[in-house]
């Protein structure tokens, strides 16, 4: 069925907590494995309809966050989603204590239970109004960046239509554009840390409701870290600044002589790659996709299989428009067993870049649409990354379908730009911790706290201040996973560093690479992180050599890159 086709009810709340009590009771009292089991199948079907219908409110709503009905639904479950988890809550209780434990783990693996154990430590019915007001002021976060127009050259330009201009080959224009984004910023700062600082000291509130120090515990069990912890964060962080940052900073000191900079450069120039423009697509949307099919297409039947799926089924929405949130994010609309792509495409390589990212993350998914329990079609989110990531890199397989005359450009960028990431979203995770860590930080504490941190992970941004909000430390506020989804951003380093495994496998022997993601992808969330990577012939992130080898490769072939021709 076509999304647009796909029909939303709002569900009775009531009804629902009801007719989830009764399974939680019935559960209870069951008498053998056969009858608790045909319970659990029934919730699962239940919990499909609960979940499609508030996906499909909340894709409608960020498609246009000016749709009043859709609006009005997605506040419905911002509400109501909380409310529901103290029933679902109490089914989990009775799942985790049922003498038939050891029957279901049998069945479906044990990786269920150790979250829904660590489910167990994350909720009590005294949270309900701290994550309905969490809700409304994410919500509040995602509409204002949606609502934002920002001035130039006598048009305006939503802040998604507004990325191309960020990355012009004249230096002028970048300039102007840089400085004109971060004044839209600066105009609504106040608001920017206004939420923040709530949903700062709510968090606070949270974990300390839940007995916790702060809210960084809270903030993990809410992650599912089910295979590894702080410490384990930590010292990929400090993995990140010994090995990665020097290899990143050589980069970016490359960057600058084919630039003709200065070294530290400007916001502005450290986002131009070569002197004659970054790589951009051959093609507008359409030819992109286009590409895209021809690449799925080549990969494997099982690629093939799915675009066509994405396709028949209108399952994307790509173009950036009016009133739609920035961003690009894939989900699954459980019920239809199919996923879904949002994205913002604005005439740039991350057109492609998005598209096989969230693609990848789309085709594990409709890889494992039918696993039981549903909570394991998808395992946690470091390793959901992982495919999307490596699928980015699969993605050069089409260089020169997607970019023609700019494909050696984009190999390039793709790959110097997935290394320099690595310390930005270290960094990312590195904040977080110390705001959580020391929650009545002011405003402009924590913009100073981001821009000591810019000194030691992106020593190659010039902070002189001649762009407003960025060369401030402010431009933090501008990665909406800090605001909506805390602690979030580490998954994606970790993700990068598997991804460059694949990277190394695929420059070796592509088809070898292949088999290990689908190694990797097919188990989709049966087993914790580190023992997906186990079983897919894997290294862990975890392990310092890991980390130390992959950015060494990279950064070699980059250093015997062949730019000639290259403007």
């Amino acid at each position: 069925m076509k999304f647009r086709e796909m029909p939303y009810e709002r569900l009775d709340i009531q009804a629902l907590g009801a007719k989830q009590d009764a399974a939680t009771a019935a559960l209870r009292e069951a008498g053998s494995y056969e009858e608790a089991r045909k319970i659990f199948m029934n919730v699962e079907k239940q919990s499909k309809h609960v979940m499609t219908m508030a996906t499909l409110a909340q894709v409608r709503h960020t498609i246009d966050t000016r749709d009043e009905f859709y609006d009005k639904e997605n506040e419905f479950w911002d509400a109501n989603i909380p409310v529901l988890m103290e029933h679902t809550q109490n089914w989990t209780k009775a799942l985790v204590e049922s003498p038939f434990r050891p029957d279901f783990e049998k069945e479906f693996g044990e990786v269920s239970f150790i979250n829904y154990e660590m489910e167990l430590k994350s909720f009590k019915p005294e949270l309900i109004p701290y994550m309905q007001k969490e809700n409304e002021l994410t919500t509040r976060y995602g509409k204002l960046l949606a609502s934002g127009r920002i001035p130039f050259r006598g048009k305006e330009y939503t802040i998604s239509q507004f990325g191309i201009f960020k990355k012009d080959a004249d230096d002028k224009t970048r300039l102007e554009a840089w400085k004109a984004e971060g004044q839209w910023y600066k105009d609504n700062q106040e608001e920017l840390d206004s939420i923040y600082d709530q949903l700062v000291h709510l968090r606070d509130e949270m974990g300390r409701l839940m007995g916790f120090e702060n809210y960084v515990g809270l903030g993990y069990l809410n992650m599912q870290r089910n295979s590894y912890d702080k410490d384990d964060v930590e010292k990929f962080r400090a993995a990140v600044r010994e090995y990665l940052v020097p290899v990143a900073d050589k980069v970016y000191r490359a960057q600058a002589e084919r630039l003709g900079k200065e070294y530290p450069m400007s916001f502005a120039d450290n986002s131009l790659t070569f002197r004659g423009g970054n790589p951009v697509p051959a093609g507008d949307a359409d030819y992109i996709v286009n590409e895209a099919k021809k690449f799925y297409d080549s990969l494997s039947p099982e690629t093939s299989a799915f675009f066509k799926d994405m396709l028949d089924n209108e399952m994307m929405d790509l173009l950036s428009t009016e009133g739609k949130e920035g961003g690009g994010y894939c989900t699954e609309i459980a019920e239809y067993e199919l996923p879904f792509i949002f994205a913002n495409f604005n005439g740039t390589k991350d057109d492609v870049e998005t598209l096989t990212h969230e693609g990848g993350h789309a085709f594990e998914a409709w890889l494992n649409i039918d696993r039981v329990p549903m909570d394991q079609i998808a395992p946690t989110l470091e390793a959901c990354e992982v495919h999307s990531m490596s699928m980015e890199f699969f993605g050069w397989k089409n260089a020169e379908g997607f970019f023609g005359k700019d494909a050696r450009k984009f190999v390039y960028a793709h790959l110097a730009d997935s290394l320099t990431f690595i310390p930005y979203g270290t960094m990312v995770d590195h904040f977080q911790h110390i705001v959580y860590e020391n929650p009545d930080l002011t405003p402009r504490q924590r913009h100073d706290e981001w821009k000591k941190l810019l000194e030691v992970y992106m020593p190659w941004m010039k902070l002189d201040g001649e762009i407003p909000f960025y060369s401030e430390g402010e431009g933090w506020q501008r990665q909406h996973h800090i605001y909506q989804a805390p602690f979030y951003y580490i998954d994606y380093c970790l993700a990068q560093t598997v991804a460059l495994e694949f990277w190394a496998m695929i420059q070796e022997d592509p088809d070898n690479a292949w088999k290990h993601y689908m190694a990797y992808t097919s188990q989709g969330g049966s087993q914790v992180f580190t023992k997906l990577l186990e079983n897919a012939g894997l290294e862990s992130p975890f392990e310092e050599e890991t980390l130390k080898n992959v950015c060494g490769k990279a950064g070699r072939w980059l250093d015997n890159f062949d730019l000639t021709g290259i403007n």
